[in-house]
């Protein structure tokens, strides 16, 4: 699925990605989507939980190996 914007969290450990993604988000319009990419294995719990305390919608997730895809919705 294509996205509005990316964002490469590989690297940074919890709570960094949900961070760099909370900030991103704040810049998007409304159902304008994020695609987050990480290689911290915490953060696909993070993202649902996320996105339940913040009401954006959490559109996708998928493994590839070491990385964790993460499709953000702007609430």
């Amino acid at each position: 699925m294509n996205a509005d914007k990316e964002l490469d969290a590989r690297g940074l450990n919890c709570p960094l990605p949900i961070l760099k993604a909370k900030k991103a988000l704040a810049d998007m319009l409304s159902g304008q989507t994020l695609r987050v990419i990480s290689s911290d294995a915490g953060s696909v719990r993070d993202f649902q939980a996320f996105a339940k305390q913040t009401g954006n919608v959490l559109v996708e997730q998928q493994t590839v190996g070491d990385e964790f895809f993460t499709i953000l919705k702007r609430r």
